[in-house]
């Protein structure tokens, strides 16, 4: 549990920052898409989307080098040594001048940052289990979708006042920040006694006790179609509003706006999650994730995009369900895997982001004229993740007719 010196409310807080760094270094560059494909020599507006989607790819590798290790040497020095790196990164992407340049430096920043995304779901998982988890999970994600809310206005006004570079300092500051309240605050949360000796079978053992486990393998997959999903969204959302409905200015706004709804459903997953249940409350936004895209495509599949207001509200309906699924999902994928937490959340991590990243890239591709792939996207990941849902269940029922 949390140590008497730091409060439960310091605690949620810090790990929400040590996300957010990840939020900062994607969504503080939406608005700068353009100008840095200008600057870098990019020729399509489909090529500025890698800038978003090659970040995941390296927290998806990365995520398999720090999670093992963790689990290892202890939570804390990781993070020290992957945000290390994120700085490396950093001014590589500061000092690009062609887009392979770039791209490697954001896949290199992923590979970094991976560290603190990880490692904070692993120190969540070694302080607390069950329903009272998700609890905790919802909190810290309901602060961490703040920095989503503000940081394309921020990077707006740092690229207008500084230019596109100063963005990436801003993180390196901010991070740094974190890394100091990191050091001063946290005790290490890795208990001793489960601390695992550092070997070349480190991830293999802990990838076949993971395998152990259905629940686990069932809600990571989940969690990979629902991320890549959003993802498509993060990586084509500045097509669609400054191309597609001329809104340049008021993007970062609206973006602004659209990520208060899925803070404000992850605020109130934390209110209800223990009176309902993780898997009650997965259930019923599965369902709901699904058919919003539906009454989407059957209104306007084939036609051009509707007025902004109601995309908007089609939008703000689906990132509504997506707040009551983040949190839940990978809460319930790491409960059987407490006693690995770091190689139980570098697997849970790893699998859902290279599932991801083909998926946003793919779809992202078809976001040219309308708004319409996306939604397809979303009816098409929520339609196989209520089909795996139903396989679970019958599993899980047949288990316990066995067992009766």
């Amino acid at each position: 549990m949390i140590p008497k010196k730091q409060s439960q409310t310091e605690f949620i807080i810090l790990m929400a920052s040590l996300m957010s760094i990840v939020a900062l270094s994607i969504d503080a560059i939406l608005p700068a898409l353009e100008a840095i494909g200008i600057s870098i020599g990019t020729t399509q507006s489909t090529d500025n989307q890698l800038l978003i989607t090659m970040i995941f790819l390296g927290l998806g590798f990365g995520q398999l080098i720090f999670g093992p290790i963790s689990d290892s040497v202890g939570r804390k020095p990781v993070i020290y040594v992957g945000f290390i790196l994120f700085v490396l990164a950093s001014i590589l992407c500061v000092l690009a001048t062609s887009v392979e340049m770039m791209v490697i430096g954001r896949i290199l920043q992923g590979i970094g940052l991976s560290a603190p995304r990880t490692i904070s779901i692993a120190m969540v998982r070694d302080s607390f289990s069950g329903d009272y988890m998700a609890k905790i999970m919802s909190f810290i994600v309901a602060i961490f979708i703040l920095v989503p809310v503000v940081a394309p206005a921020l990077g707006k006004l740092m690229l207008d006042a500084f230019g596109w570079q100063s963005i990436f300092i801003s993180q390196l500051i901010f991070g740094a920040f974190v890394m100091i309240w990191l050091w001063k605050r946290q005790p290490e949360t890795l208990d001793p006694d489960n601390k695992i000796k550092l070997s070349t079978a480190l991830f293999v053992n802990g990838l076949k006790e993971f395998m152990k486990f259905k629940t686990s393998i069932a809600f990571t997959i989940i969690s990979g179609l629902i991320t890549g999903s959003f993802m498509v969204y993060l990586s084509a959302s500045q097509e669609i509003f400054q191309n597609q409905y001329g809104l340049i200015e008021e993007f970062p706004y609206l973006f602004a706006a659209l990520a208060i709804s899925v803070g404000f459903a992850t605020f109130l997953n934390g209110t209800y999650v223990v009176k309902y249940g993780m898997y009650a409350m997965v259930k019923v936004f599965m369902i709901a994730f699904t058919v919003i895209p539906m009454l989407y495509l059957l209104l306007f599949y084939g036609q051009p995009n509707p007025n902004v207001y109601i995309l908007l509200a089609f939008f703000g309906l689906q990132f509504f369900s997506i707040g009551f699924l983040f949190g839940n999902l990978r809460s319930l994928a790491m409960q059987p895997v407490g006693h690995i937490a770091g190689i139980g959340a570098a697997i849970n991590g790893f699998v859902s982001t290279i599932m991801a990243v083909p998926i946003a890239t793919y779809i992202g591709g078809f976001v040219k004229t309308t708004a319409s792939p996306l939604f397809v996207g979303f009816l098409i990941c929520g339609c196989c993740s209520l089909l795996i849902l139903w396989i679970l269940s019958r599993i899980t029922n047949k288990s316990l007719s066995l067992a009766a």
